[in-house]
């Protein structure tokens, strides 16, 4: 085991900051000056380092190319009006990043060298965090293969990064989605569950394919029936049906979402009844045609809440009540906000402060 005290700090002589203009920022095009490198070599993790945000060479023959094994995650860091700065959840992150890691036959990464990773590049890079209502630090840690060889099996050597984005809003509308019935993003007894790089590289041409019909995301179903509605996008869905929260239960085709499981949390705190199971298509598009669909929203780290304008079936497409008609949506997205910027009691201690 290494000392995760002693990280080798080599600062930027040259900090991008002064030309970086925040109030247009494109989300996840633009890059904080340090970035946080491990690798593991030799069946032990390695000397951490922390560098100036630069490209890195590769072998052609490197395993991750031909064989995928790669996994990351997604987080932020928020600050407030006042420079006051911190993380949501990142305990919750680093748990999931080594579940994503068992499943793809990866090293894990100790919690211990993680947080200090973490919290140590977020404080470096601090004056990177935007102060906007709906900005933040957008945080990527992610482990792939460095073997360089061609043959089908587990890497021997691995890769652990960290680096940062400042991004602003994720979407700027409510979005439209379709029903996917063909295309799958996950199957049973596969990585569905797992953050795999391979699960979004597979999901980009149907979600191609709609765009080119006018709709933001895919609703997707199970991969048996196409019955089950499972995931909306790269985003836990949830309905408010009859004034019920309801939500797709887990499965090992399903991503354990952290904002999911705070939505969930906050609303059972409300008062407010949540169902998690099995949620079939039908159900949902007859309480859309009854009136009974009050809300329907994507939730995850990128958008935090994402409402569901409307939900398209083949031909027809359900509109959903006005957002501001929305209270449990609208009532989680300010609560959120008002979290992430330390503006309110931290009742579930879920905030790492950091300033």
């Amino acid at each position: 085991m290494i000392d995760t005290t002693i990280i080798d700090i080599q600062t930027t002589q040259e900090s991008r900051l002064a030309e970086t203009n925040f109030d247009e920022l494109i989300f996840g095009r633009t890059f904080a000056d340090h970035m946080f490198v491990m690798d593991y070599k030799e069946g032990k993790w390695q000397k951490p380092t922390i560098r100036s945000f630069q490209n890195m060479s590769m072998s052609p023959a490197s395993s991750v190319i031909h064989y995928g094994q790669s996994i990351f995650e997604g987080m932020k860091a928020f600050k407030n009006e006042n420079g006051k700065f911190g993380l949501f959840r990142p305990d919750m992150n680093v748990k999931r990043l080594n579940k994503s890691a068992e499943r793809m036959c990866m090293p894990k990464v100790p919690e211990d060298i993680f947080m200090e990773a973490l919290t140590t590049l977020v404080k470096l890079d601090k004056d990177w965090i935007p102060k906007g209502e709906y900005s933040s630090l957008y945080i990527r840690p992610f482990l792939f293969a460095t073997d360089e060889y061609i043959g089908v099996k587990a890497s021997d050597n691995y890769r652990f990064m960290i680096f940062t984005s400042p991004v602003n809003a994720y979407y700027a509308k409510p979005v439209n989605v379709k029903v996917e019935r063909h295309y799958t993003r996950a199957a049973r007894g596969g990585t569905g569950f797992a953050k795999a790089a391979g699960n979004y590289g597979g999901s980009l041409y149907p979600a191609r394919l709609a765009n080119q019909q006018g709709y933001d995301q895919l609703l997707w179903t199970d991969s048996k029936e196409h019955k089950f509605i499972e995931e909306s996008g790269t985003m836990n869905v949830m309905f408010v049906i009859d004034g019920k929260l309801l939500t797709p239960s887990l499965s090992d085709s399903i991503l354990d979402g952290i904002t999911r499981r705070s939505v969930l949390e906050l609303v059972r705190d409300w008062g407010m009844e949540v169902e998690e199971r099995r949620i079939s298509v039908e159900e949902v598009l007859k309480a859309a045609e009854e009136n009974r669909l009050q809300e329907a929203f994507g939730c995850g780290t990128a958008a935090t809440i994402a409402h569901i304008a409307s939900i398209a079936d083949d031909e027809k497409v359900y509109d959903l009540p006005a957002i501001e008609t929305r209270e449990i949506s609208q009532r989680l997205q300010s609560y959120f906000i008002d979290l992430k910027k330390f503006r309110i009691e931290d009742k579930h201690n879920w905030m790492l402060d950091l300033s």
